[in-house]
């Protein structure tokens, strides 16, 4: 019964993305809420030395002490703000933050604190509409929320970084914001040298708008980024908007290359990271989306996978990430 109610939980967000309600016709700045002060802990879904949703680990594991860990993540969460009466998420609504923190928080952050501090703001996400209406005023509401990433990644910056290597994380709307974040922070020698990996998932990414930066083609690669989007193999993806979700790049979270060979995963898991067997997953890139087999049951039920895109490979990033960072690490000691 356990079971069931997780895959029908998968299924509610599911069906909330696809069925989301439209704010208000006409975007007005004035009219959002108020913006995050990043200088107080509750505008941080996760911070160091702070017990909080990203410290999920697997049962066999230890956990390995902040203060031990010589690498930073800053994680920018998904789309969770699925209804409401303005373009953008209010940080102190409790209800959209307890989802925020028990889903992509506990299960895409948490995949990177085996090797590095986690970070992740709060910001006044764009509701779900601007990515499955192109009447909406997207490009001013993304432009907004990116402000208060922006914003925070300044924070973070000035009061906790101290000169750290940096792994850029995101998910989905995360994504979108992660891409222009690497465009205004990363373009120079200096930053890029202090950039271990991007993980830029679940969002169309496209190399020829860096001039520095470029994707990762092994999986011990540093200075570069990584991208996929999940599908079901040999989905007819006609339906499906190339501009947002599948870019011109594509690599595969399991043998971290570009190549269109197949290859077995580590495994994955659903909403139980303890699990005793792992879900199988098996992957390889076709026209630069990932097409993936699995045998997690609402794998099997769905033809996009994009709620998935950590889950699936949950083992294999966090495997990958612990062998960037020490190759990272080992480099420049």
């Amino acid at each position: 019964m356990p079971a069931i109610n997780k895959i029908l939980t998968i299924l509610f967000l599911y069906t909330a993305f696809l069925q989301a309600k439209n704010p208000p016709p006409i975007f007005n700045k004035q009219e959002q809420p108020q913006a995050p002060d990043y200088s107080k802990e509750k505008y941080w879904s996760a911070l160091p030395f702070r017990k909080d949703k990203a410290d999920l680990i697997p049962k066999n594991e230890t956990w390995i002490s902040d203060s031990l860990k010589e690498v930073d993540v800053f994680y920018i969460y998904p789309t969770l703000y699925m209804n409401g009466k303005t373009w953008n998420a209010d940080v102190n609504n409790k209800k959209l933050n307890k989802r925020i923190d028990k889903f992509p928080v506990s299960y895409q952050a948490s995949v990177f604190n085996s090797s590095a501090r986690v970070y992740a703001p709060r910001y006044r996400q764009a509701i779900v509409d601007v990515f499955k209406d192109t009447t909406t005023p997207r490009k001013e509401v993304l432009d907004f929320a990116y402000q208060d990433v922006k914003s925070a990644f300044e924070y973070y910056l000035k009061q906790y970084n101290h000169g750290r290597p940096i792994i850029i994380a995101a998910h989905s709307q995360g994504s979108t914001h992660a891409r222009n974040l690497l465009k205004d922070y990363f373009e120079t020698p200096e930053m890029k040298s202090k950039l271990v990996c991007a993980y830029v998932v679940g969002f169309a990414m496209y190399p020829e708008e860096y001039k520095v930066l470029q994707p990762c083609a092994s999986a011990k690669e540093l200075n570069c980024f990584v991208t996929w989007s999940s599908f079901k193999v040999g989905y007819n993806y006609k339906d499906v908007s190339k501009d947002l979700m599948v870019g011109k790049v594509c690599v595969n979270p399991i043998s971290w290359k570009m190549d269109t060979v197949n290859v077995i995963g580590k495994g994955g898991f659903l909403l139980n990271v303890s699990r005793k067997k792992k879900y199988h997953t098996e992957a390889k890139i076709h026209d630069n989306f990932l097409w993936v087999k699995s045998n997690m049951i609402i794998a099997r039920k769905l033809n996009i996978l994009h709620l998935l895109d950590y889950n699936l490979f949950w083992y294999d990033i966090r495997k990958n990430v612990e062998d960037r960072v020490k190759t990272y690490l080992t480099i420049n000691h």
